[in-house]
């Protein structure tokens, strides 16, 4: 895998806004294409807007364009028959990764998930942010919703694109030779893994940008499980730790260690102002009831804690000083920062970071409340055993997966 790079100028880059702002620049790219198109998800659902976009992959394959796509397999469990036969007869290559099958929840290094959400369209633009192939206003465990989930991306141009092309492109060929060594076709291995040595690297990907020029400076950072296993999270302390006037985090399954409590602790004590934008809404019984002691304590201590009541949140966002921003697939928490793929675009720029902190003013502003320490310790008894009950499950996983968090 690559080392993520420096921070490089040379981008241009929009903050695209749910779905209604994030699919139709998808769509719209793939339908442009003329070479190739590549597309990572944690969830690839084909109702709604995510059938536009299904469509949009069997009509770029149809003349001629090369298109991969790559779902996790516990996010996407199965593909609907129709969809299956319909991109076979086109040419959509597709593989879904590392499905659980019966016994998979109980092997540890299964828990491994590809939670990242990319797409590279003729090496020359990319997508990247925590927006599944799912419709804002479809679950599939809740149904029709109210409400669209709040969640952003950014469409990118320059450099960073070919970072981006080269580590799903390895990514890819990984895929392919495993497949064909659990089928034992080992011509066919020899074959996928000089292609994987071969790749061109970064700076020689199709249509990548060699201009270093743009005035926009903005770096891709991973996280996986070999080289990455912590950059993500560096990033985030680091910027954390140099702020001196404002953090703004939106998260939707925040539950952070203890090194991303003590930084906010720490920044509040230099009087930096912390907001952390949290799902209010009850979803899954772990990440609710496991993040509140957490949530308590740094309440306690001055962080100042919003809760999202109108729907979902599934944003994964954060700016720092008006300067520093970042959009990306990883949530603060133990899956995503020690166990998933993840993708996170890094920005240094005062435009781009204020639209974004622009736009997490709105929600708090309109659509969170405050969280009430006083509240939250009257609540019944019972509920309070299941949050000590989740973070102590929680902690147990951890010890099994074999990591420290």
């Amino acid at each position: 895998m690559l080392r993520p790079p420096e921070v490089r100028s040379g981008h241009v880059l929009h903050l695209l806004s749910g779905g209604d702002e994030f699919f139709p620049a998808l769509v719209g790219a793939i339908d442009d294409a003329q070479h190739e198109v590549r597309l990572e998800t944690y969830i690839f659902d084909f109702n709604g807007q995510g059938a536009d976009v299904a469509e949009a992959l069997a009509r770029a394959a149809q003349r001629g364009v090369a298109v991969f796509v790559v779902m996790d397999g516990v996010g996407t469990p199965y593909l609907p028959a129709h969809w299956m036969e319909r991109w076979r007869q086109c040419g959509v290559q597709w593989h879904r990764y590392a499905p659980f099958g019966y016994t998979g929840v109980l092997i540890p290094g299964r828990w491994r998930r590809l939670h990242r959400k990319l797409c590279v369209v003729d090496g020359q633009r990319a997508f990247c942010g925590g927006i599944n192939i799912l419709d804002d206003w479809l679950d599939p465990h809740f149904g029709a919703l109210s409400v669209p989930r709040l969640d952003y991306a950014v469409a990118v141009t320059g450099p960073l694109v070919a970072q981006c092309h080269a580590v799903m492109a390895q990514f890819w060929a990984r895929l392919q030779a495993t497949r064909q060594l659990e089928s034992l076709q080992w011509a066919r291995v020899r074959q996928s893994w000089k292609a994987f040595r071969l790749l061109p690297p970064p700076s020689d990907a199709p249509g990548a940008s060699k201009a270093d020029d743009g005035s926009v400076l903005a770096a891709l950072l991973l996280r996986d499980n070999v080289r990455n296993r912590t950059t993500i999270e560096r990033s985030y302390l680091k910027a954390i730790g140099a702020a001196r006037e404002h953090v703004v985090l939106a998260n939707a399954y925040f539950l952070p260690g203890g090194r991303l409590r003590r930084a906010l602790i720490h920044a509040v004590k230099r009087g930096v102002r912390v907001q952390v934008v949290v799902q209010g809404q009850y979803e899954y019984f772990m990440q609710y009831h496991a993040a509140r002691p957490v949530l308590s304590l740094l309440a306690a201590r001055g962080v100042e804690i919003c809760e999202y009541m109108p729907g979902f949140l599934h944003a994964k966002v954060a700016v720092v000083d008006g300067v520093w921003a970042t959009v990306g697939s990883s949530n603060l928490d133990p899956l995503s920062l020690l166990l998933a793929r993840e993708a996170n675009v890094v920005v240094h720029d005062e435009k781009f970071a204020g639209r974004l902190s622009g736009a997490l003013e709105q929600v708090i502003q309109g659509h969170t409340r405050p969280w009430d320490l006083t509240a939250d310790a009257r609540r019944p008894w019972f509920e309070r055993v299941f949050d000590r009950l989740a973070y102590g499950v929680m902690r147990l996983i951890l010890l099994f997966s074999g990591r420290r968090y």
